[in-house]
């Protein structure tokens, strides 16, 4: 009996083992500065769909995540970019939002609040585990990757401030180099 019951107990150990590495498994992955930033395509409010490899070589890429459409912080955060998005467009730079909300609802949630910038839809959340944002509760956490030219990972803003986020953007886009546009250039 003792055998039996010693097994059924390691048994159970491994398959407990590996529940909690699978249940971890989205959480474990967060990236790091320096690390190469995963590729994505993702449909966007726009109504176009965006791959962060159609920019590797040609313009850095800024990716501001936000947990919900039409919630408060949030709904406050994407104001904050659209009222800044003079400043953040004087850069050479690819920039979006990103939520694991739906396309109709992120293209909604753009319209309402004159978005003039794509708002990136990962409700498969496959993007936002690969970046190491999905929360334990299933949405993304409000953090902003920096990923240069060559798809690298400059820097992470895990402090991101919904009333300043706009303006923050525009100030770390500045304190990383990220290139200015010239006047003939257009987005």
């Amino acid at each position: 009996m003792k055998n039996t019951s010693t097994a059924l107990t390691r048994r159970f150990a491994v398959v407990a083992i590996g529940l909690l590495a699978a249940l971890a498994l989205p959480f474990a992955q967060a990236l790091e500065v320096g690390d190469k930033a995963p590729d994505f395509t993702l449909q966007a409010s726009d109504g176009n769909t965006y791959s962060l490899s159609q920019f590797v070589g040609k313009q850095p890429v800024v990716l501001a995540f936000f947990p919900a459409a039409f919630t408060g912080g949030c709904t406050i955060q994407c104001k904050a970019i659209r009222d800044s998005s003079d400043e953040i467009k004087s850069f050479d730079v690819a920039y979006f939002m990103a939520s694991v909300d739906t396309a109709e609802k992120n293209t909604e949630f753009a319209t309402e609040y004159g978005l003039d910038f794509p708002v990136l839809a990962d409700p498969q959340k496959t993007m936002t585990a690969d970046y190491g944002v999905l929360s334990e509760r299933g949405f993304a956490n409000r953090w902003t990757y920096y990923i240069d030219v060559n798809g690298v990972v400059v820097k992470i803003d895990k402090q991101t401030n919904p009333n300043t986020a706009g303006q923050d953007l525009a100030d770390n886009m500045a304190d990383l180099g990220f290139q200015r546009r010239t006047a003939t250039a257009s987005r």
